[in-house]
């Protein structure tokens, strides 16, 4: 309702009500000012050429026509937005409105009613639920909307829609929230004369008002209802041929285009055709067939589980016209239900669980998956049932499956009146096909969500194994700091120089901090630097001869002959593969014994360039079982829980080196062979490649 209308009622309603509060008021809406400035400096009131300010426009116009004005264009403006009305001939409609509220208007005046506005809006809108009716049901009204307006037209919008158009205008104004009798006058103008006889006067003034409008070729009725104002019979025709008068100039004045509105057939009310059933019904599975795959495709749509449950909670609501809705999903275990989603009663819903096991409505209906419907009073409602009754505050429960191939993977449950419930249990296949989509979405959604979950565990358990392996690492060069503070610490004693041992020391905290920060990226490097293996075997041996990690009664001997040295890597990286390995071959011969590291030259492996290092033990050899799972980690007879990973990590640095790594292992010995791509390998086998061809031809 504008809000300019509301206020003008308040201030009509005042007993000090005059022309500077209305001025006021109409200056406040810059729509309603326009109106009444056009309407003042139109021909019809102006009698000179100079035009008009809103004060002098409202003095020239009068306090009834400014009234006027402002109540009807307000109604106007508010009720031709209603759908369908700007498509319908409406002249013949708003002829009738205008003509009772100004014969209100004038009955009110002669019976000296305090609100002679009131009166007017009144009769303006008496009939203003026919537009509404219009809106709501087009096809089933479009008929009646041009009808007589009479008793008969009440009876058969009242078997037809359930409501007549009295009662939806006062519907409608009764939102208003009027301190009013305006409602009731609408609702009451068809109502038979003797019931009204102690009615309200709008009440009565409205009765007659409609009663002349519209069956003026009735005397006896209109006499009757004349009788309810105290009005006599012959000066009844007065406000009839004074309406005609004042309606034709406040038409002219709205800008309203009356003409012809007279012609306009008003026929008897009649209901509309009957449907072919058969059509009805197969219009309804289409409906209802495109409304389901719309739903689909809406669910699909929604980003994450929780705006899709919620996504199906609403449409479930708006579809199937439930006061509430509520979600139950299929356990972890698979042996209950539990409340999923948001609401009012979000954390009741989430504490609440049906046992799949046990007898009652909800797990018969997941176990049978079958529809099921119940009232608070059916037989068969178990604590359950009773606790969701409450949850979802309704008289009634609808309780649907939703089932994806053969599983039940939840319940969609709600709330509606008891009464509605029949006009549900009509539409099982509509609400069958909903399930199944709803079903569907929840299927890619829970799919989707245990994908997540192992992808975190598979992140998970590789941070695990790194942190596992970081550990592991960093033992060995912490056993070495600590075996050079006992150097240093002997030194120190001795007032020796301990220069070359604080370089190591520097270099091995540097290689721990390398090895935690390694932790943070699970990835291979780019690479790109070069490591000299001569250099790395030097100085892994010097760390292991300077602490009593290398003991006396094991040898150590090195081959480095003079071909290329140089490989594409980390040295940091080969100096944790090698005192691994070297590490293992001392520990392979705790009697004493013999270790080589070796530098075999260039070997071509699938045409590129390795330098082959090979570091061998003179120990026992290993077992087969050992052998055949060498690069896993192992259980290891060694103590200490990070045990056993040894070898596991040497093939990993190997493989993120881009090398290769094998193991011979026998009675006499063991040895591990690393290929290590040769620096600059792809540039230096293109030109062997080429003599070879030279060669050929």
């Amino acid at each position: 309702m504008p809000q300019i209308l509301i206020k003008l009622i308040e201030l009509l309603q005042a007993d000090d009500a005059g022309m500077p509060e209305l001025a006021a008021l109409i200056a406040k809406d810059a729509g309603m000012a326009s109106k009444i400035l056009s309407v003042a400096n139109s021909s019809a009131y102006q009698r000179h050429n100079r035009a008009l300010g809103l004060e002098q426009a409202l003095v020239s116009l009068g306090t009834d026509m400014i009234k006027t004005l402002v109540i009807s264009e307000s109604v106007f403006q508010t009720f031709n937005n209603f759908p369908h009305s700007g498509s319908t001939d409406l002249r013949a409609f708003w002829k009738g409105s205008l003509t009772t509220a100004v014969i209100a208007r004038d009955i009110a005046r002669v019976l000296d009613y305090p609100h002679v506005e009131e009166a007017y809006l009144a009769g303006l809108l008496h009939n203003v639920g026919r537009l509404a009716l219009l809106a709501t049901a087009p096809k089933e009204y479009a008929y009646n909307f041009t009808a007589r307006d009479d008793e008969e037209l009440c009876a058969v919008e009242q078997r037809t829609l359930e409501i007549t158009h009295a009662e939806a205008g006062a519907w409608l104004i009764e939102r208003w929230n009027l301190d009013s009798f305006l409602a009731d006058s609408v609702l009451y103008h068809h109502e038979p004369v003797p019931r009204l006889e102690a009615a309200h006067p709008l009440i009565r003034i409205v009765r007659l008002a409609h009663q002349l409008c519209y069956h003026a070729d009735m005397p006896a009725a209109a006499a009757d209802a004349a009788a309810l104002c105290g009005i006599e019979e012959d000066k009844l025709d007065a406000f009839v041929k004074s309406a005609a008068r004042q309606v034709a100039r406040a038409a002219e004045a709205l800008g309203i285009d009356l003409a012809g509105a007279d012609d306009l057939p008003a026929p008897p009310a009649a209901p509309p055709a009957p449907v072919d059933p058969v059509q009805a019904r197969l219009s309804e599975e289409v409906r209802n067939m495109v409304l389901v795959q719309e739903m689909g495709q809406s669910f699909a749509r929604q980003q994450g589980e929780a705006g899709m449950l919620d996504a199906m909670t609403r449409s479930a609501r708006i579809l199937f016209d439930l006061e509430s809705t509520v979600i139950l999903l299929e356990s972890p275990t698979g042996h209950a239900l539990q409340g999923a989603g948001g609401g009012e009663a979000q954390q009741r819903l989430a504490e609440f669980s049906v046992a799949l096991s046990k007898p009652g409505l909800l797990a018969d209906a997941a176990n049978g998956r079958q529809l099921a419907f119940a009232t608070r009073a059916a037989a068969g409602v178990g604590i359950a049932e009773e606790q969701l009754f409450r949850i979802v505050g309704s008289e009634a429960l609808v309780c649907l499956p939703l089932v994806a191939g053969q599983r039940c993977l939840g319940m969609l449950v709600g709330g509606l009146p008891a009464w509605q419930l029949p006009l549900l249990q009509k539409k099982e296949r509509f609400l069958q096909a909903f399930g199944s989509q709803a079903a569907n979405a929840l299927e890619t959604a829970l799919s989707e969500r245990g994908h997540t979950r192992r992808q975190v565990a598979h992140v998970a358990e590789e941070y695990r194994e790194a942190s596992r392996r970081v550990v592991h690492e960093v033992n060995n060069p912490l056993s070495i700091i600590k075996n050079y503070l006992s150097v240093l610490d002997a030194k120190l004693a001795r007032r020796e120089p301990v220069v070359s041992e604080m370089s190591i020391l520097n270099e091995e905290i540097d290689r721990v901090g390398h090895l935690i920060n390694g932790l943070a990226d699970l990835q291979p490097s780019d690479g790109g630097s070069a490591a000299n293996v001569a250099r790395v075997v030097e100085d892994v041996l010097r760390l292991f001869r300077a602490t009593d990690f290398l003991p006396a009664s094991v040898q150590v001997v090195t081959r480095m002959q003079d071909g290329p040295q140089e490989i594409d890597g980390d040295a940091d990286l080969l100096k944790q593969i090698l005192v691994n390995l070297v590490k293992n071959a001392i520990e392979a011969q705790p009697g004493g014994g013999r270790i080589e590291i070796a530098n075999r030259g260039l070997v071509n492996r699938e045409r590129r360039l390795y330098v082959e290092l090979v570091v061998s033990d003179a120990g026992p050899g290993l077992s087969q079982e050992v052998l055949a799972n060498l690069f896993t980690a192992v259980k290891s007879s060694k103590e200490g829980k990070h045990h056993g990973l040894g070898l596991s990590i040497v093939h990993s640095l190997v493989k993120k080196m881009n090398g290769m790594i094998s193991c011979r292992s026998g009675a006499h010995g063991t040895s591990f062979e690393l290929l290590l791509p040769a620096r600059g390998s792809t540039s230096q086998l293109a030109p062997v490649q080429a003599r070879g061809v030279v060669d050929s031809v």
